[in-house]
């Protein structure tokens, strides 16, 4: 009869083998950690398996990099479909990116329901492009006060762009219009 330690011995590389690997990327904070000390080619190589395997947060970072061209060489086109896949996850700030790089392709009318979001999230950024657009009337059906409410709101965050356009729109919307926007502020930020 075999021992118990004989049996442990052959058993071992069976269990072993049937056991999962540990991940060679253990994980997002790793890229992160990478990213913060400049070794961007190096968190590129922490994120890609995890967002090839589905990781979310490694898809988003990945849509940064290409964005930014850090790691990688810069791809619009390369950061619109890791942000687009982890927007189908629920990833918002890659939906509230997604929007913004259509808005820049001029893909305008598929960008708008994601800036729409984005802006009702409070994102600065969504909340200017669609002031702009309630403010035009040509992506969004005009609405003065809407348009100088966002854009408030994006100014107030500290938009640059937005606290400009702030100024040409205090000369542009009548004073009880702005008034009107400056009252729905507080259940925009709801």
């Amino acid at each position: 009869m075999r021992s118990f330690r004989t049996a442990v011995s052959l058993a071992l590389p069976l269990i072993l083998a049937t056991m999962p690997a540990a991940p060679a990327h253990a994980d997002v904070k790793d890229g992160v950690d990478a990213w913060q000390k400049g070794d961007y080619q190096g968190a590129v190589a922490e994120w890609r398996p995890l967002a090839l395997s589905g990781d979310a947060d490694a898809q988003f970072n990945l849509g940064q990099a290409y964005k930014l061209g850090r790691g990688v060489p810069a791809d619009l086109s390369q950061a619109e479909d890791w942000y687009r896949r982890a927007a189908k996850q629920g990833h918002l700030q890659a939906e509230d990116n997604l929007g913004l790089v259509l808005f820049t392709a001029n893909r305008r009318d598929e960008a708008m329901p994601y800036i729409t979001r984005s802006a009702e999230r409070g994102e600065p950024r969504a909340q200017y492009v669609l002031g702009t657009a309630l403010f035009n009337g040509d992506l969004a059906p005009q609405d003065l006060p809407r348009a100088y409410a966002l854009t408030k709101r994006a100014s107030d965050a500290g938009l640059g762009i937005a606290s400009a356009r702030l100024a040409q729109l205090d000369s542009l919307i009548p004073l009880d219009q702005r008034q009107r926007g400056l009252a729905m502020i507080p259940e925009i930020e709801k």
